[in-house]
């Protein structure tokens, strides 16, 4: 068992939830623009583009619903352990986390390079 700052944990799940939570708001409204984008004339690339794009929306609300997923069962164990193990975790569960942080940053940087690709398509049009 290792005694850590649990306070510590649960803010870090909550920025994540949060962060991911804004990231969806955002790509939903990114999903409505390109649906009024499709309205245009468009041409053959911009097509290509405007598929491209619904498409990572789509793939990437996924990731960011299986990320909260995740996060949010990480934060019910490690409030499980803290309260039948006097407010210690595991060495898995930091672990865990330590993963869980890598995985919200790796997605974090490919959720912001899909938003300025998106921004450049939409200003293109």
């Amino acid at each position: 068992m290792v005694q850590t700052d649990i306070s510590q944990l649960s803010r870090e799940c909550n920025q994540w939830r949060e962060t991911l939570r804004s990231f969806r708001e955002e790509f939903n409204q990114h999903k409505a623009e390109l649906t009024e984008a499709a309205q245009k004339t468009l041409s053959k690339d911009q097509l290509t583009d405007l598929e491209h794009f619904q498409n990572q929306l789509h793939i990437q609300l996924i990731n960011i619903h299986d990320l909260k997923q995740s996060v949010k069962t990480h934060e019910k164990r490690v409030s499980f352990e803290v309260s039948v193990n006097g407010g210690q975790t595991t060495e898995e569960t930091l672990t865990d986390h330590e993963n869980l942080d890598d995985e919200f940053r790796a997605l974090k940087q490919t959720l912001t390079d899909l938003q300025s690709g998106f921004r450049i398509f939409v200003a293109s049009l």
